[in-house]
């Protein structure tokens, strides 16, 4: 609670009344919620921020283990606590849309396309869950900063590089810490204008990165994801293959599955396998197979064993910011494959 109220007295200072300053920040944190879901494993936060984006109570938040549990519950402002549902998620900017489980009560929200854009210099507030300060009624953490700099996010998580080549606003605040992800950034007049990343390092210079996705680099995607314009799962009419595919028979070895939606990393790949032939590396992020989404690690699994192993299937990988598709067939000694981007951010 001191670092809100220390960035608050800060903030008061500047140039604008203290009063206009004060409702601004409370119109923009009543548009932010608190989300509670999987983690207090291995030092992971179970908590993140997300923000309401309609009436209907649509929640923006990070693409994150968090959300990997059928018991997520939203916080509102005022401290009433709602279940939500995962309604779609966009594996390039690791930004997913919940849902609240309400019919009858209207909400306050953001308009993506109502959102600002800011230049480098521009004074902004991150507003979030920040350490998980907030947890009931209590009003979410306020920082004060400037942009210094809109550049492309080159960083990676770990040993991975994160899919998101676009350009976001790097802070100069600290907000990207342990909670922060899927919060708001807003000028000071309370417009969005973007929402605040997860925890990253830099790929240049090794430092942890506090940052912000711009609205217009996934406002199309959001709405894409809310209307149901996405790939929908594969038909379970289909007949039970005679000799089921397998990611091993593909030479294809993933990340450990420690959650129900861990993402679907390639960790290794067989020398001399199919996958090998036809190009799939380490740190490959598998999205599609046979034009079906694949947002985790078992799904992938499942997918594979819908197949013939006698029968070519084809594979979508993000790489380095790029979709590449891919054909394999298990039996055949020298796969026809195909290794083009499909979309370049």
């Amino acid at each position: 609670m001191r670092l809100l109220l220390l960035a608050i007295a800060s903030i008061s200072s500047a140039t604008l009344p203290a009063a206009t300053l004060e409702q601004t920040i409370r119109t923009a944190q009543i548009k932010v919620v608190k989300i509670y879901g999987a983690g207090g494993l291995r030092q992971l936060e179970a908590y993140q921020s997300g923000i309401l984006i309609s009436a209907e109570g649509h929640v923006l938040t990070a693409l994150s283990y968090v959300l990997d549990t059928d018991d997520l519950a939203i916080v509102l402002d005022d401290g009433r606590k709602w279940q939500a549902e995962l309604v779609g998620s966009d594996p390039v900017s690791e930004l997913a849309v919940l849902k609240l489980a309400s019919d009858a009560d209207t909400f306050p929200y953001f308009d993506l396309q109502a959102a600002a854009r800011a230049g480098v210099g521009q004074r902004v507030l991150a507003l979030s869950n920040l350490y998980g300060i907030a947890s009931g009624d209590e009003p979410v953490s306020v920082l004060q900063g400037v942009i210094s700099a809109v550049a492309p996010l080159e960083a990676r998580r770990g040993a991975f590089q994160v899919n998101f080549r676009g350009t976001v606003y790097v802070l100069d605040a600290y907000a990207n810490n342990p909670g922060a992800a899927g919060g708001a950034l807003v000028d000071w007049q309370g417009q969005l204008l973007g929402v605040l990343g997860k925890e990253l390092r830099s790929q240049v210079t090794g430092t942890w990165l506090n940052y912000a996705l711009p609205v217009e680099s996934f406002a199309a995607t959001v709405d894409d994801l809310i209307a149901g314009r996405v790939l929908q799962s594969a038909s379970t009419d289909r007949l039970e293959p005679d000799q089921p595919l397998t990611a091993e028979v593909l030479g294809i070895a993933l990340v450990p599955n420690i959650l129900p939606r861990t993402p679907p990393y390639v960790d290794t790949v067989r020398r001399g396998s199919p996958a090998d032939r036809v190009g799939l590396r380490s740190d490959d992020l598998i999205v599609f197979i046979a034009a079906q989404p694949t947002p985790s690690c078992q799904v992938v699994l499942e997918e594979f064993a819908r197949h013939e192993q006698s029968a070519a299937v084809s594979i979508s990988v993000l790489r380095d910011g790029s979709l590449l598709e891919f054909s394999l067939l298990a039996d055949a000694d020298s796969p026809h494959s195909v290794s083009q981007p499909i979309d370049q951010p």
